[in-house]
């Protein structure tokens, strides 16, 4: 009951602010950085000591800078992610532009019916994992680790469902997608790869952003184990508000490819994405939490 009762009053709370026009929330953006960055402090440490590490050339001055740009995207993110509660579907297809979805129109045509998308925490992915709307057939498959609050995890699903995307949970992904596979349903899986792989899933280690770094191998493994092919969607974010989205095929035949090959590929495109405007990105995640040492 007490779960119903908080989702209940987080869900009216998102949905009334969702009412308001974009400038209106971006004025109260404007608010929430303050309230993130300057009052509590939110994650101040690990932004800190994550951007440290990954840019040690850089000043304290260029630091500073780097992190207000990156609250302040934040504070944007959130706004917008909220706003996702009463976007149009013309009004998400403008704002979260994607410029070649013909690529997977195309795999789809030659008969991949499920297709793995490996993107990461960069400039807002809720409105590209919620957009099933941008293909004629194909849905979305967004894949996540359940939230510890059931009242925001029971929130983010329905945000992700407005345009039909289905949320596939971490553990289930592979017996989703065999499903999937099964019944020819044109499906795209969605993998946000840059996150910290479990302590018993630390396979494969490269560098990244100058540091030493596992790197998730589901996506690849399932592609593999699946023939699926594998497409990374690299995001740019062109100015408050407006995103676009290019695909580029790793590879269509991944069971073919050496093993973490395609891993390796999708690190090096997810860190010039990054490093192109390293602002975009979620730095309060704690990416680099484990060493080689810590692998089981």
């Amino acid at each position: 009951m007490g779960n119903k009762i908080g989702y209940a009053l987080l869900y009216a709370w998102v949905k009334l602010h969702a009412l308001l026009p974009l400038r209106l929330l971006y004025m109260l953006s404007g608010i929430l950085y303050v309230v993130l960055y300057k009052i509590a402090g939110y994650r101040l440490e690990v932004c800190r000591r994550n951007m440290r590490a990954a840019f040690p050339e850089k000043t304290e001055a260029e630091l500073r800078q780097l992190e207000r740009d990156f609250y302040h995207h934040f504070a944007d993110y959130i706004v917008e992610t909220i706003k996702l509660a009463h976007l149009s579907l013309e009004e998400i297809q403008r704002r979260a532009y994607m410029v070649n979805p013909g690529l997977i129109d195309r795999l789809i045509d030659e008969g991949h019916t499920c297709i793995v998308i490996m993107l990461g925490h960069y400039g807002n992915w809720e409105w590209f994992t919620a957009g099933n709307s941008f293909f004629a057939a194909a849905r979305m498959y967004p894949i996540y680790r359940p939230l510890s609050n059931k009242a925001f995890d029971r929130l983010f699903i329905g945000l992700r469902a407005r345009f039909n995307a289905v949320g596939i949970r971490k553990r289930d992904t592979v017996r989703d997608l065999i499903r999937l596979k099964q019944e020819k349903t044109q499906a795209l899986a969605v993998f946000l790869a840059d996150q910290t792989p479990s302590r018993f899933n630390l396979h494969y280690w490269t560098n990244f952003l100058g540091q030493d770094t596992s790197i998730l191998t589901g996506p690849e493994r399932i592609a593999r184990k699946l023939h699926l092919p594998l497409v990374y969607a690299d995001v740019e974010k062109l100015r408050r508000g407006y995103y676009r989205v290019t695909f580029e095929l790793l590879t269509a035949t991944p069971q073919d490819t050496p093993l973490f090959q395609t891993t390796e590929q999708y690190a090096r495109r997810m860190e010039q994405t990054i490093l192109r405007n390293p602002a975009y990105w979620l730095w309060t995640h704690k990416r680099w939490k484990y060493k080689r040492a810590d692998a089981l």
